[in-house]
């Protein structure tokens, strides 16, 4: 995130820039802020209040414009009092809330998925495009979906895979 310079650490053999320096007059995603560390915690912190960068190994600050957009699929509210997630860093990160609910408590949006998936993977996998069946369409419309939207995707990724007609029936997702 923060890059380096030549000489910080060993292997360091050459100055690097970081993500949040690279994302300089745009936007930075940090997926999955919930994993990071305490200690990123903090160092991200000194980012997003004071809105400059340190490069590890260096003591020369640089301004930055970067707009941060965060995700989890955790409720960092609660991490925050677990104390597994600083309170001030929530709150400067949380300015605008956009929650989205699981796939499983919006099963309208399934149908619209999985066209363009079926059509973006096959094309990917350089395949036929398959036509998707009402059985399977009302298979995937009962599953759960743990795993979201990934889960929905890697299902769609093996049944383009491995169907061998040219449409995908229920037999045909794992």
């Amino acid at each position: 995130l923060f890059g380096h310079v030549k000489g910080a650490f060993s292997g360091a053999v050459e100055s690097t820039v970081g993500k949040i320096e690279l994302a300089h007059g745009g936007t930075l995603l940090l997926d999955e802020i919930a994993n990071i560390s305490l200690q990123m915690q903090a160092s991200l912190l000194r980012v997003v209040q004071e809105r400059e960068v340190c490069r590890v190994g260096s003591t020369q600050k640089k301004k930055v414009d970067v707009r941060i957009l965060s995700a989890t699929n955790r409720n960092l509210l609660a991490a925050v009092h677990e104390g597994k997630f600083r309170e001030d860093l929530y709150y400067r990160l949380n300015v605008i809330h956009v929650p989205i609910p699981a796939l499983r408590d919006r099963l309208e949006d399934i149908p619209a998925l999985v066209t363009y998936y079926v059509k973006k993977l096959a094309t990917e996998k350089q395949r036929p495009v398959p036509a998707v069946s009402e059985d399977a369409m009302r298979f995937l419309k009962r599953h759960e979906w743990p795993g979201n939207v990934r889960e929905l995707i890697n299902a769609l990724e093996y049944a383009v895979v491995t169907c061998e007609g040219n449409t995908i029936g229920p037999l045909d997702l794992p």
